[in-house]
């Protein structure tokens, strides 16, 4: 079925609903989407770090409910964004890397293996989430991190977004995070204006303008993205604090030309962080006066885990310890986000669940939170959290992940992972190997336990493999430039 029909079939289900809203019988909940870019599992209060400072996110997770076990569906941003707005998984979208991805230089001498092409933007046969949204009466905006496409033709306001600012193709701000931005979506601030601040303002300015129209609103910060950039007076503020902290062990380990972070005492992305954590104050202020809280579900997440390894050691913003390596692998690490949802009177505050939870389980779950019908065609990879958020229970599933790249200066290479319950297995496309581990014991990853458990990991093994022919996907091939070095 292609889209034009699906397209109508999901109208035409929705058209009572439209009438009810228009008249103000339907009260649809408004949605705020939060999706911060590399923000780290532990780069909040509430989740652990003592270096940096969140209290208005902290609130957040104390008025809602946080999943100590989600995950992006991706350990890099493009393909975790497409997997958020489609409710499929990457490597069904055959959307695998960041855009244009490292493919798109050639093979590597030093890679063994070499990736197939792989789509360079979310393909406008998705039906995404903003038009899912749009078309049960939302009004939708967008602002922020894009990325999803090189074109024009592929920017938000050609997936269901009525309003876009600032988004395009770049993976990071063009200009740097003080004005001028050289963003052709986002005009030109006064001089020095800072960007994660605007964006909250452009953010504000729309939902101010709404009246009784119900919006989604997703605000995608570039924050904390490279560069590293943060307001003088809280880099400042910062370094007076790292002079004061003591740290256990060395500061990095290196392996082979990448470097890994083990301590969060990066004063410029603290204050990043400490400037995002205000513009989500600022907001939730915003709501809280306006009254709008009383029907807006709140979402707060981070398209990959944090960077913390690289070629370059000035580089890495933070670390992900005790969970292994970051942004680029398949680690917990790079795959293990926050994620918060809030809606006063109807997610019990205080509450937490342990069950897992990816990026592509947003998208039916905001449907039916929203009173809508889901469309299981469309977010097939996903299932609805819906009842955990009621406080019931969710049937176990296993998780997949495929990135068949190298992941560049991070250092990452080409694997697939699962998990089911408390196992995870992570496949080597390079040597042909698997790692077991049981993450209630061993959440670090630092011992393998294919020989304690050789039942599980050739069961873990096979479903995984299975996983992969049934996408179906081009896994990784011989590189034919390949020069290995003694």
């Amino acid at each position: 079925m292609n889209k034009l029909v699906r397209q109508l079939v999901f109208y035409m289900s929705l058209f009572p609903l439209s009438i009810q809203a228009q008249t103000g019988q339907q009260n649809l909940p408004n949605i705020l989407f939060i999706l911060v870019d590399d923000l780290g599992h532990h780069d909040l209060g509430y989740t652990g770090s003592r270096f940096y400072e969140t209290p208005h996110m902290d609130k957040l997770a104390a008025e809602g409910m946080v999943f100590t076990n989600a995950y992006a569906s991706s350990p890099i941003c493009s393909p975790a964004r497409a997997a958020i707005m489609t409710g499929k998984h990457p490597a069904r979208l055959n959307l695998t890397d960041y855009i244009p991805g490292n493919r798109h230089y050639g093979p590597h001498p030093d890679q063994k293996l070499a990736s197939h092409p792989f789509n360079l933007f979310l393909d406008s046969a998705e039906i995404t989430l903003a038009e899912a949204l749009k078309s049960s009466g939302y009004a939708t905006f967008f602002a922020g991190k894009w990325h999803l496409g090189e074109k024009e033709i592929h920017y938000p306001e050609n997936h269901g977004f009525e309003v876009n600012r600032g988004g395009n193709h770049t993976g990071h701000p063009a200009g740097g995070y003080f004005s001028p931005y050289n963003n052709p979506q986002l005009p030109d601030g006064p001089e020095g204006e800072y960007l994660t601040d605007r964006l909250t303002d452009e953010t504000i300015a729309f939902i101010s303008q709404q009246n009784d129209r119900p919006f989604f609103a997703f605000l995608s910060y570039y924050t904390v993205h490279l560069p590293l950039e943060g307001k003088p007076e809280k880099v400042k503020k910062y370094l007076e604090k790292r002079s004061h902290m003591q740290y256990e062990g060395e500061g990095f380990d290196k392996e082979g030309k990448t470097y890994l972070k083990n301590h969060q005492d990066n004063a410029q992305y603290a204050a990043m962080v400490e400037s995002l954590d205000e513009n989500i104050g600022r907001i939730m202020e915003f709501l809280s006066q306006t009254g709008l809280d009383r029907n807006t579900l709140i979402i707060f997440t981070s398209d990959n885990g944090g960077m913390a390894t690289s070629n370059i050691m000035e580089q890495i913003p933070t670390s992900n310890a005790p969970l292994r390596t970051g942004k680029g692998y398949l680690h917990e690490g790079g795959l293990r986000v926050p994620l918060i949802f809030r809606w006063p009177g109807i997610i019990r505050a205080g509450s937490r669940s342990e069950v897992p939870a990816t990026g592509t389980d947003l998208f039916p779950t905001l449907l039916e939170m929203a009173g809508l019908p889901t469309l299981p065609e469309q977010h097939r990879d996903g299932v609805s959290l819906k009842p955990i958020l009621q406080g019931k229970k969710l049937a176990d599933r296993p998780l997949f992940w495929y990135f068949p790249h190298y992941s560049g200066g991070l250092g990452g290479r080409p694997a697939a992972s699962i998990r089911e319950g408390d196992f995870k297995l992570i496949y080597h496309f390079e040597e042909n190997r698997s790692e077991l581990y049981d993450l209630k014991e061993d959440e670090g990853e630092i011992s393998a336990g294919n020989e304690k458990y050789p039942g599980k990991s050739k069961r873990l093994n096979k479903k995984l493999q299975n996983w992969i022919k049934e996408m179906p996907v081009l896994v990784p091939y011989p590189n034919p430039y390949y020069q290995p070095r003694d």
